[in-house]
């Protein structure tokens, strides 16, 4: 192995755990940020050339012209169907074309009529349709103002920030053209300096050639009245992003960052350039579809309306934020949405990139990972243990050290000599595996995937047109161009059985390191000026791990003929890489801080669409005390994806190493978990159908509340179930806001109710995980806890009723088999549940669907309830009979035992 790569691994595995800074740039360190960020605001020299104008039903353009040296710009707008408008800027005449991401978007978005309101020289005004919404193009300078009646909801260019760095070629008089953009707002003794770094950049030993010279483009937004901005993952952050001003932006640019610090904006393994305002009137969302490097500054300030009453009554003050997006190559191309709701924001973002995939129903119980299992005999032990312990799980995972030297899809021939036998043992249990393939192929010319992928000319080229290589996990490696169609379905079509042998159908596949991780590369990835075909890897770079997932998602899909639904687990994702499956937050430490973070880091994920999100249980590196592991377990267990994962060079750390008393508290929180399945499986499912986030911040169901604006320590799990995990050291108590003037809760273990619109101090033990149900809902849950999750198929329901007497408790139930596409096929059952005036009621919402299940109800618990005289169910065929019950007086809590309906059928119950 190399000296580079052994030095790197013995970074890695020594107790050293820190992230190097000096390893990923600051803003100052990347040229094209700092050259952006140097711009003044309100100085632009762009211009919009009303006689150029052409309006077509679909469309408006309209050329731009940087007065400065004289590039002009072709402006494209689009009013889009469900309230979206579009807005795309690029050169007029490009020296070559630019990037212009594809894949992402699911289909080409359809468009609703434009028509001209008024025209002067000053600008132009557009009807966007409903609710008397218009677009006003102003000319000099250029500006767009989008506006409801009289109400600004966002405008564009306000701060003069735009700025489009035109390709050309090398020469003294170009040079001279792009600084003559800055000559008026940046110091004359800068202009060396951004000389310098048009053609070539150095970053520590790396150098960046840039042929066609500086390429970057930017845009600002101005957000009125608005204080809260979200999204724009992945960082380790607050839910709420910070203003900027006194530090460097937000970074976008997927990057292997070794133990990442929190509460800074450095980029990390995903990005998706997503960002949501909202205000207690409207959620509005910013889409920037580009894939290279992005930074993102925001800031904030508030316009004071001075009037003589103000001063009497209090200063009239409208908050604004401001927010600028600068990328280093591509073209400006971005979605407005206009909400206003929330949900409609995540219906227009869902209708652009689609929704988050539906899982298999096992994937959504507990998986158990470390790096590494040491062969078939430990995997076998590990496996036991779960029995013997009686805590369940679905998935056993294995990383690297499971392959014949690092070569993916294979299989160490001494340590897993007989994987099927393996496989098959997990299979006779109900239970799966998940196996590590990543997206660097050792350079061996002995291993069937590197002679395919190179004789195919499959590997992405360096600059010189040979096959790029870098170091990785395998020493010396070549990295596919995932961007290719024919190199992803040529990928796809190496899941096959009789190609990855040793694999069966309860195999599935995690795609780390897909960055790309490149260890001797620029900021531990790959050099911005390698190429896919005609593209430089600087245009693509945050796609490639969206591709990757894409094409590894595709290989599942096919090797069962369409029929099995994937999964798939990635650590690098991009706007859409919710189609394809679950994503974790990489390689996290034992540490409380990090537990914390875990909630607005899958907070902001499923705000743009990622709702299967979780983080490594324990922390990956480092070792947790018992007290933090059982926090951990205790909040992964209400977290979308559950898996508890170990760094190499930890001591071991299953679920039942940490005496009885522990074990114990983690099983009972793990077997939480799966009396929920029913739940989230219905909650993914909806997720799918809509686009709205699994687990969601507080403000999405009460966006009038100022209160929820900021939480990130609690959250909600579809509507119904409110979680405030104990995150603290030591912790005796927590106090979790209960949101709702109008709302009641109640605790899932005690069924103590609460009113909402409180904060409400909760005493904790070990055992305690806060969690309440908030009365108006019907929850399906299974309460006979068995070793996976396939094991409890036919199991009954227990149906949780949590009353308000100011409205109908509703729910639903959806069952289908769990792991094929069948569903697609109206194959499922899907009920509402409803409760009023006295009666539960079971009502088809599918009609047309057909699936039988063996399920029943066994039991309903109706949380605040009265005493009843009697209980009468009346099944489908209209027979009659009475209930047993009983009722705690102390709780209001009525148990109906045994009402014995399947799960499927039309039915209802009456309290009388």
């Amino acid at each position: 192995m190399a000296p580079v790569l052994l030095l790197w691994l013995a970074v890695c595995l020594s107790g050293t755990w820190a992230v190097d800074r000096g390893n990923f740039k600051t803003c100052d360190q990347s040229a094209f940020c700092k050259r952006q960020r140097a711009l003044k605001p309100g100085e632009s020299p762009y211009r919009a050339l009303l006689e150029t104008m052409e309006l077509t039903n679909t469309r408006l353009t309209l050329q731009l012209i940087n007065d400065n040296n004289k590039v002009r710009l072709l402006l494209e707008l689009y009013r889009l169907q469900g309230n979206i408008t579009r807005v795309k800027i690029n050169e007029l005449k490009p020296l070559k074309p630019r990037y212009e991401v594809p894949d992402v978007l699911i289909r080409e978005p359809p468009t609703e009529p434009l028509s001209l309101l008024s025209q002067d020289e000053n600008g132009v005004v557009l009807s966007l349709g409903a609710e008397s919404q218009r677009v006003i193009v102003s000319a000099r300078p250029f500006r767009l103002d989008i506006m409801e009646g009289r109400e600004v909801l966002m405008s564009l260019n306000s701060r003069g920030l735009l700025a489009f760095e035109h390709l050309r070629m090398p020469s003294i008089s170009s040079c001279k053209s792009l600084l003559s953009l800055f000559a008026s707002q940046a110091a004359k003794e800068e202009e060396e300096k951004v000389e310098d770094v048009m053609w070539e950049e150095t970053f520590k030993s790396h150098s960046d050639s840039k042929p066609n010279g500086p390429s970057a483009v930017s845009l600002d937004f101005s957000l009125p009245g608005v204080e809260h901005v979200y999204g724009i993952p992945e960082h380790a952050d607050t839910l709420r992003l910070k203003t900027t001003d006194n530090g460097d932006p937000y970074r976008l640019y997927n990057l292997d960052v070794f133990q990442y610090e929190l509460y800074n904006p450095m980029a990390l393994y995903g990005a998706v350039p997503v960002m949501l305002a909202h205000n207690a009137q409207r959620t509005t969302g910013i889409f920037w579809l580009n894939a290279a490097e992005t930074w993102v500054d925001i800031s904030s300030n508030t316009t004071v309306f001075g009037k003589m009453l103000d001063y009497v009554q209090g200063s009239s003050e409208t908050p604004q934020t401001d927010v600028r997006w600068i990328s280093e190559s591509g073209i400006i191309d971005v979605f407005i949405m206009l909400g206003p709701t929330p949900n409609d924001v995540f219906s227009q973002y869902a209708s652009l990139t689609g929704t988050q995939s539906f899982p298999p129903l096992a994937s959504l119980g507990y998986h158990q990972c470390r790096w590494n299992y040491n062969d078939q005999e430990d995997v076998q032990s590990v496996d036991a243990g779960f029995d013997e312990h009686d805590i369940p799980y679905d998935f056993i995972w294995l990383d690297i050290e499971h392959t014949d030297g690092k070569r993916y899809f294979t299989w160490d021939p001494h340590k897993f000599a007989t994987p099927k036998e393996m496989l098959q043992g997990l299979m006779d249990k109900k239970r799966k595996m998940v196996a590590i393939v990543d997206p660097h192929i050792k350079v061996d010319s002995n291993y069937k995937i590197h002679n395919e992928i190179r004789s195919r000319g499959f590997y992405i080229k360096n600059k010189d047109g040979g096959d790029y290589e870098g170091w990785c996990w395998p020493g010396s490696a070549g990295y596919p161009d995932f961007t290719r169609a024919d190199m992803r379905a040529w990928w796809a079509s190496m899941f096959a059985y009789d190609q990855y042998e040793g694999s069966m159908e309860n195999l599935y596949t995690w795609n780390d390191m897909n960055e790309p991780s490149v260890f001797n590369g620029p900021e531990v990835t790959m050099h911005k000026d390698a190429m896919h075909g005609a593209w430089e890897h600087r245009d693509v770079h945050n796609l490639y791990g969206f591709y990757v997932q894409m094409a590894t998602a595709e290989g599942l899909i096919q090797r069962s003929g369409g029929v099995e639904r994937p999964f798939v687990l990635t650590r690098a994702f991009f706007a859409g890489s919710q189609r394809f499956g679950a994503v974790w937050t990489g390689d996290n430490a034992a540490e409380w801080d990090h537990l914390k973070i875990s909630i607005p880091m899958c907070l902001s994920l499923g705000l743009v669409g990622i709702s299967f999100c979780g983080a490594d249980v324990g922390g990956f590196f480092k070792s947790p005390s018992t007290e933090l592991l059982v926090r951990w377990y205790q909040t992964g267990a209400y977290q979308p994806f559950f898996r508890a994962h170990a760094h190499l060079d930890t001591p071991r750390r299953e679920p039942w190493l940490f005496g009885p008393e522990n074990t114990a508290l983690i099983r009972e929180a793990v077997r939480q978990r799966y009396t929920f399945m029913p739940y989230w499986y219905q909650q993914f499912y909806l997720a799918h159908r809509t686009g709205q986030p699994v687990m969601r911040p507080l403000w999405v169901e009460y966006p009038q509340d100022p209160a929820t604006f900021a939480l990130d320590d609690e959250f909600l799990i579809g509507r119904d179930l409110l979680v405030h995990p104990v995150t603290e050291e030591g912790a005796r108590g927590v106090t979790a806001y209960l949101p709702g003037k109008d709302e009641v809760w109640f605790d899932i273990h005690t069924f103590q109710k609460h009113n909402g619109a409180q904060n409400l101090y909760i005493p904790v033990t070990m055992s305690s995980i806060p969690v309440f149900q908030r009365g108006g809902s019907i929850i399906p849950r299974k309460m006979r806890v068995r070793r996976s999750s396939s094991c409890m198929e036919h199991d009954p329901y227990t149906l949780y009723v949590a009353l308000n007497p100011q409205r109908t408790a509703e729910g639903e139930l959806y069952i289908d088999d769990g792991h094929t596409f069948n569903y697609e096929k109206k194959e499922f059952i899907h009920r509402r549940l409803s409760f009023a005036n006295n009666v539960l009621s079971s009502v088809n919402l599918a009609p047309d669907a057909q699936f039988t299940t063996g399920s029943w109800i066994e039991r309903i618990v109706i949380l605040g309830a009265s005493k009843p005289s009697k209980v009468t169910l009346k099944a489908a065929d209209g027979q009659e009979s009475q209930i047993e019950f009983e009722f705690d007086a102390s709780m209001s809590v009525l148990t109906l035992r045994k009402p014995g309906m399947n799960s499927g059928a039309d039915w209802t119950v009456t309290l009388q």
